[in-house]
């Protein structure tokens, strides 16, 4: 009820005018380009470069030889920069696919197992008696040292690691991690599908499919990256419970205990190749549950959320499915099959119906993850990149990546390059990534012009097909260590440009020239492709390209910060393009508080005393001469209020950098007086 006055009195109210809105946030970089994992076309934002890795993986095998991917080695360089964060994009080529694991119950009665996945089955030492489909009954009788004896037969039962026992002919018993469970007293099998019959006391093997017999798993997941290289499907019996296919860049994953009486349960994800006695674990979810009305329930607790990348006409647009937020990094629950509501009873007692549907403790892989990193089964890294094949990708498979990143609402960023893309080989994704920048107006573009060991007249001609302000292009190209192989390559510059902008941005401010011996220094490249004479840097910078000089003593330095921009106007430089993107990011995350507030001078006054201090703030800190912000009656008229409109106009006087200094020597005579 509101306060009022009935009688005379004092009535003391409060109005809180004090609001502080969120304050602008700041972005970073964008890449594109191919990952050793992780999943394929979706923008992850990343914010170290341990974080890049783990998510995309490092060195990739080609042949015989090791390869960093360029994006591992420029996002390495810009966290080194001081760049604080980076969204990475990884571009494939066909079809990928996450892997998936089941994670079976402690009760396999009359359940599924992943449909078409064959199920393997070898009994030793034993009298089977098998219903065929061909009628009768089929004995497979092992032979051992001739004599025909019948013994204990043990049946290993795979995928999952779940290993078997029969106490009888008549039925069989699974045995997982000590615990024993009765799964029924026949097995019907087509004829065909029994393997041969071996002497000598050799194992007698048959085959059943997923539809012959039938497991139901308690819950599955499926991992968040994507691709072959996720599978490493495999019984764990071998000794220290290690995959022969598990590597660090697959994940494998642990029960580690179960607990009936609460109906709870504890799940590791593990690296794919750590062994038991030292186990690499990633993350731990304890006190799971199988009910969906609780806290902690699997799907709630670790995420059944994966996304997809969609099109609708041109457009490419990002698709969540699922319900819960994925909390995992790694992976996420496709399904639970066997949930447990309402676990309890009215005394509290765990309902005998629901315990047998808890997973039991162990441990497993992953399988049917698809997807080849290189597409024609061979790749073309660094110097070698051709029209076809870069890194093992083809370069049309750029073009929903970039086209996704149009979508200026999720995905922000103020620089944006494709290592490995080279608009003389691959003109078609350069233009488009140019394309991007100029629609998004709030980021600049690093592209590289030409392949390794190109002339001067290529790059300038190369150059010549570009008109744009928000893009940029530097040459030659250069070599380094890729601290993730120990080997010395060679990559363009577009895998080192990014960087040079984070450190100018965390050492100075956008609007300062990301260029020169102090902020242009590219500490972590051995030498450039070629040493650039000063002929050749006045050659390219009329050009529009930015040289990347060698100079004594000083090593390998950025030394130019034109865009590509032909008409002569202040946007035909880098530090003026990238402080109009600064300016505009703050203003615009600024206005939009205002939608939908009255268009009267409170919400006027409002925008002004926030946008006045902060170009103010600029201005002290050399990124503009002069600047004026009107938003009044003379640009809000009564016709612009009546369409719904609030009209702001931002003058700003941008700072020139000193790119030409003139210093002249004047020599007088012996007692000439110098002027003032």
């Amino acid at each position: 009820m509101a306060e009022t006055l009935i009688s005379p009195g004092v009535l003391a109210r409060e109005n809180d005018q004090s609001f502080i809105g969120a304050r602008p946030v700041t972005f970073g970089a964008a890449i594109i380009g191919p990952a050793v994992k992780g999943p394929v076309g979706i923008p992850t934002a990343v914010s170290s470069f341990s974080q890049y890795e783990a998510i995309f993986g490092g060195a990739v095998k080609s042949g015989s030889q090791y390869y960093n991917y360029l994006n591992s080695i420029g996002a390495r360089n810009y966290f080194s920069q001081g760049g604080e964060s980076l969204l990475v994009t990884r571009v494939a080529s066909g079809s990928f696919a996450e892997a998936s694991s089941s994670i079976f119950s402690s009760t396999l009665d009359g359940g599924k197992l992943n449909e078409g996945t064959d199920v393997f089955i070898a009994a030793i030492n034993a009298e089977v008696n098998i219903t065929g489909s061909t009628g009768g009954t089929q004995t497979l009788r092992p032979i051992d040292g001739g004599n025909g004896t019948n013994a204990q037969a043990t049946v290993v039962i795979a995928p999952q690691d779940v290993s078997a026992q029969t106490s009888s002919i008549s039925s069989i018993t699974i045995t997982t991690a000590g615990t024993n469970y009765r799964i029924g007293n026949t097995i019907t099998i087509s004829s065909q599908s029994l393997g041969a019959t071996e002497a000598g006391g050799k194992d007698l093997q048959f085959f059943l499919t997923a539809e012959q017999l039938q497991f139901e798993p308690s819950f599955e997941i499926k991992t968040i990256s994507e691709g072959v290289i996720m599978n490493n499907f495999q019984s764990t019996g071998s000794a220290g419970g290690t995959l022969a296919a598990g590597t660090s860049d697959n994940l494998r994953y642990e029960v580690a205990s179960v607990n009936t009486s609460s109906g709870n349960f504890s799940l590791l994800i593990r690296r794919g190749n750590d062994t038991n006695n030292q186990k690499a674990i990633l993350e731990t979810y304890n006190n799971l549950s199988l009910d969906p009305n609780a806290e902690n329930y699997v799907s709630k607790a670790i995420g059944d959320s994966f996304q997809t990348v969609e099109q609708d006409g041109t457009d490419y647009y990002v698709k969540t499915n699922g319900n819960f937020v994925n909390r995992s990094a790694y992976v996420y629950v496709s399904a639970v099959n066997k949930p447990t509501p309402e676990y309890f009873d009215n005394d509290g007692i765990a309902k005998s119906e629901f315990t047998g549907s808890l997973p039991s403790v162990n441990s497993g892989s992953f399988q049917g993850g698809t997807g080849e990193n290189f597409y024609d089964g061979d790749a073309r890294f660094n110097e070698n990149i051709n029209a076809d094949n870069t890194q093992g990708i083809n370069p049309d498979d750029y073009t929903s990546s970039i086209a996704l990143l149009n979508n200026k609402d999720d995905y922000q960023f103020n620089v944006i390059s494709t290592p490995g893309l080279i608009s003389s080989l691959h003109a078609a994704p350069v233009n488009s990534l140019v394309a991007l920048a100029e629609s998004r107006t709030d980021c600049i573009a690093v592209v590289d012009l030409v392949p390794y060991n190109s002339q001067i007249n290529t790059v300038t001609t190369t150059a010549a097909s570009f008109d744009s302000s928000y893009a940029a292009t530097y040459w030659p190209w250069l070599q380094t260590i890729d601290a993730g192989t120990g080997k010395t390559v060679w990559a363009p510059a577009s895998v080192y440009i990014p960087a040079v902008y984070a450190f100018t941005d965390a050492s100075s401010d956008p609007w300062f020239a990301p260029a020169g011996l102090i902020r242009g220094a590219l500490g972590s490249v051995i030498r450039a492709e070629r040493k650039l004479t000063s002929g050749n840097r006045d050659t390219l910078y009329e050009a529009n390209v930015n040289p990347i000089a060698t100079f004594p003593g000083s090593g390998t330095v950025v030394f130019g910060q034109k865009t590509l921009q032909k008409r002569a106007s202040a946007l035909d430089r880098v530090n003026v393009r990238r402080l109009l993107i600064a300016l505009k990011s703050f203003i615009t995350q600024v206005s939009d508080n205002l939608v939908f507030e009255q268009n009267t001078n409170a919400t006027r006054n409002a925008f002004l005393a926030q946008t006045n201090p902060y170009l103010e703030s600029v201005q002290q800190r050399q990124g503009l001469y002069a600047f004026k912000v009107v938003m009044d009656e003379s640009n809000n008229t009564p016709d612009v209020i009546d369409r719904n409109e609030l009209v702001g106009q931002i003058f700003v006087q941008p700072t020139k950098t000193a790119e030409f200094i003139i210093l002249d020597f004047n020599v007088l005579p012996t007692g000439a007086t110098f002027p003032s």
